[in-house]
């Protein structure tokens, strides 16, 4: 008995999987004359300043614990982590202009943050497999970037002021049920930093006395505990969006929006 197969077209609309696609047209490009302000020499622009460039020196001590004990260290890769960069003025302050906001001369950096360690270890045993700890050293402290300042931060200071009022009845004896309150508030921009680099020099041990000529590691030879000794040398900028003008011209940090 023959058969006849009877091979049905494909259907084009089922054989790409309902993907739908277009042939984009070029369209015309032409150069545009760009606006530009005719007063370029009174135009200011709001960017990020450097006030410091500095390199601080983290020196910090550290007991790991290593669980299970570890036999022989590996490696250790390290990262810097800053959680904290806050700068405070701290004087001598000179206003600009009679406009209310001071540039500081003086000022303290006060950081905070962590080294991530990631540490390997061989394990006590013969065929161990390597272990992997990773760790958090914290750290803070603060620098005095007095002298330091590449150009100067700009703050500006709000008031408080209340007015009493004497007792119609008693003339010598004020008031404590009646006041008015003026105060100003002004907001600031907040400097901040930004990692450049980090070099690290540290010195790792085991605090307890360690056997390493056995030529075997048991649970008399083992550690279960890392003291490190770690020198950190951090460079980071220091950081504050400030108005100046657009030719680079003028005393940097000497100038603030109310100036214009």
């Amino acid at each position: 008995m023959n058969r006849n197969y009877t091979k049905k077209a494909s259907d084009p609309g089922k054989v790409n999987c309902g993907v739908k696609a277009r042939t984009e047209v070029q369209l015309p490009d032409t150069p545009a004359t760009p606006v530009v302000n005719p007063d370029l020499t009174g135009a200011f622009i709001k960017v990020p300043l450097v006030l410091a460039e500095t390199t601080l020196q983290v020196v910090v001590e550290a007991d790991i614990p290593l669980d299970p004990p570890a036999c022989e260290i590996k490696r250790v890769l390290k990262d810097v982590f800053l959680t904290q960069c806050k700068l405070v003025p701290v004087g001598p302050f000179t206003e600009i202009n009679d406009s209310g906001f001071f540039t500081s001369e003086g000022a303290k950096l006060f950081i905070e943050g962590y080294i991530r360690k990631n540490i390997e270890y061989a394990p006590k045993g013969c065929n161990s497999a390597l272990r992997t700890l990773t760790a958090k050293v914290p750290f803070s402290g603060f620098a005095d970037l007095t002298g330091d300042l590449m150009n100067l931060p700009i703050f500006g200071f709000g008031e408080q002021r209340r007015a009493q009022f004497l007792d119609p009845k008693h003339g010598e004896s004020p008031r404590l049920d009646k006041y008015y309150f003026q105060n100003s508030v002004v907001y600031n921009e907040q400097p901040f930093c930004e990692l450049i680099s980090a070099e690290f020099f540290e010195l790792d041990f085991s605090p307890n006395s360690f056997d390493s000529h056995k030529g075997k590691c048991s649970n008399n030879d083992s550690f279960n505990k890392l003291r490190e000794k770690i020198v950190t040398d951090l460079t980071l900028k220091v950081l504050q969006v400030q108005q100046i003008p657009l030719n680079g011209g003028g005393v940097a940090g000497n100038r603030h929006e109310d100036d214009c």
